[in-house]
């Protein structure tokens, strides 16, 4: 899961939410260390998140269309396409405006935590925010737009019209990977916060 992923398996709890928004940008123990309680869980979870989706066996089907051309980046582009299918999905979202509601409330509550972002989530944060980027996943050209700050940011990376196509292509397929996931992600995130 990517951005969207990390902010709705956060269950509304701002602490959590900072952690797993930050996730990536805190490398190691001694960094870690640093965080309010409640915040290095949500750090920790966001790790535990990574590791089972990478793992799941729907992940691992959805890899395979991408692989020849991404390699390893494929799980990356997965994370990526997930947050689509997530914002789509009537089930969590029932209404473009549930979406755009929730996104809101996760940069009201990110904000309220700006405190604690290590500086490079601190830099892209305020675009995060300006231009939506948790709702603008709903839509084929926010996810392009996504699919090219990805390989923007991924150094060794092809260049990623291919994954497009092979997204759009393979959509219902893809999102069949998604909803195999979903409940099972969430079960085992609930699960973590109860611990």
């Amino acid at each position: 899961m990517n951005y969207l992923g990390h902010a709705f398996l956060s269950f509304g709890n701002g602490n959590i939410l900072t952690g797993n928004m930050i996730g990536d940008h805190v490398k190691g123990k001694i960094a870690l260390e640093q965080y309010p309680e409640e915040i290095k869980k949500g750090i920790m979870l966001h790790r535990k998140i990574d590791g089972y989706t990478d793992a799941h066996f729907a992940t691992q089907r959805a890899k395979l269309l991408f692989r020849e051309d991404y390699g390893l980046y494929s799980g990356a582009i997965m994370d990526t396409l997930f947050d689509h299918y997530l914002a789509n999905d009537p089930k969590q979202f029932p209404t473009q405006e549930a979406l755009l509601e929730f996104t809101q409330n996760a940069y009201l509550q990110l904000e309220n935590n700006k405190s604690h972002f290590p500086a490079k989530f601190a830099t892209y944060f305020p675009f995060m925010k300006e231009h939506n980027w948790l709702y603008n996943y709903r839509t084929l050209k926010g996810m392009e737009r996504s699919l090219n700050g990805l390989a923007r940011r991924a150094l060794h990376m092809p260049p990623i019209d291919k994954a497009y196509e092979i997204f759009v292509t393979n959509y219902y397929h893809l999102n069949q990977c998604y909803y195999e996931l979903i409940d099972d992600v969430i079960r085992f995130v609930k699960i973590e916060l109860s611990n």
